[in-house]
């Protein structure tokens, strides 16, 4: 039950920071249990830029150790057609030849305390496609192997569009992190993939009122699309001010931080009231200092972190599939594999119009 492909094929690998490459290199021949796709498109995350460009989080430092491993092919948020594999996969997975799949980030060991517990997006092992001992899609094929947590998605969306769900379920479980309540006053910290994700998922759960803040009016627009009921563009505004002001003085409820930049965490921690739930997704390209305090002594505040997008997929492929998210609208830029740097330079201008960008290694 398979599809004849190449021997070799174009793909992207990593040899440092600000040292990624277009090379051929063999196709990867799945063995017992695995499968292999055709990539259809990969998306440019956020934390591939600041890969790309050496943060400590992934090369590692004195205090942590490597998240990346050099001769590594990256992209994580992936959709590709099933081409070949042996029964026990397809029986696996439950997809078969011809089927289009998702897969979440994580490779979960499925032995450690975590995995065991169900906790398997905090697998202690860790590997990651595109990070750690599995090979991403930014490349025409990618191995997917049976640890591999693989959705099916339909055809009928265009291939950029179904690779959003990645990021997407990862919004849908920090919205999940947050306990949202008819009543709550909800915060989102930025209008990229993230924070639009954020926004939708916090509109799902029916909120008295979501508000997303940005640096941008037509993100912000975005963000009105998504569900937002008020934007507020924090390069002419107040935030916490105004915030204050709807909420009697209070503040919001529930603050959720999809931005990465450090500034958002203090304002998240103001504009909060007392006892209230602050969320955060983003992965910081450097060290954050705030004053603690404001989280134990003044507010007694719920502080969570969120990590990848555990039990969510099948909701965000359902949003997808069903048009409940405007993602033409999110995703706004697709260019080939050859032009990969073209979309990690996207990625990190902030002041142009991008904002989902991805790749079609096949396109």
């Amino acid at each position: 039950m398979s599809q004849p492909v190449p021997t070799r094929m174009q793909a992207v690998v990593v040899h440092g920071p600000e040292d990624y490459r277009l090379e051929e290199v063999d196709v990867p021949v799945p063995g017992p249990g695995e499968m292999l796709i055709r990539v259809e498109a990969v998306g440019v995350c956020a934390s591939d830029l600041k890969c790309y460009h050496g943060a400590a989080k992934f090369w590692g430092d004195e205090n942590r150790p490597a998240y990346v491993q050099r001769g590594r092919i990256p992209g994580h948020e992936f959709v590709g057609e099933v081409v070949s594999g042996d029964q026990k996969a397809f029986d696996h997975h439950g997809v078969g030849v011809g089927d289009r799949i998702v897969c979440e980030q994580i490779v979960p060991c499925g032995e450690c305390r975590y995995c065991r517990r169900g906790e398997y997006w905090m697998c202690g092992p860790h590997d990651m496609f595109g990070f750690r001992n599995f090979d991403g899609a930014m490349a025409q094929y990618l191995l997917v192997p049976i640890r591999a947590r693989a959705h099916p998605v339909s055809k009928e969306l265009a291939p950029h569009h179904a690779a959003y769900a990645e990021p997407l379920s990862c919004a849908l479980h920090a919205v999940e992190r947050a306990g949202i309540k008819f009543e709550d006053v909800v915060v989102v910290a930025g209008c990229g993939p993230i924070g639009l994700g954020l926004v939708l998922g916090a509109r799902q759960k029916n909120p008295k009122l979501v508000i997303a803040l940005d640096l941008d009016d037509a993100k912000l627009e975005l963000g009105r699309r998504c569900g937002a009921d008020l934007v507020i563009n924090v390069a002419r505004e107040d935030a916490v001010a105004k915030i204050k002001e709807l909420t009697d003085g209070y503040g919001a409820d529930v603050y959720l931080e999809g931005t990465g930049h450090p500034s958002a965490v203090g304002q998240g921690l103001n504009l909060l009231r007392k006892l209230g739930t602050y969320v955060e997704y983003s992965v910081f390209g450097s060290d954050v200092t705030v004053d603690w305090s404001i989280i134990s002594d003044d507010k007694e505040l719920d502080v969570l972190g969120a990590h990848l997008g555990p039990y969510c997929w099948p909701a965000a492929i359902k949003m997808l599939e069903d048009g409940t998210v405007p993602v033409a609208d999110i995703c706004t830029h697709q260019v080939g594999l050859a032009d990969f740097q073209q979309a990690l330079d996207l990625v990190a201008d902030t002041s142009g119009s991008s904002v989902k960008v991805s790749i079609l290694p096949n396109g």
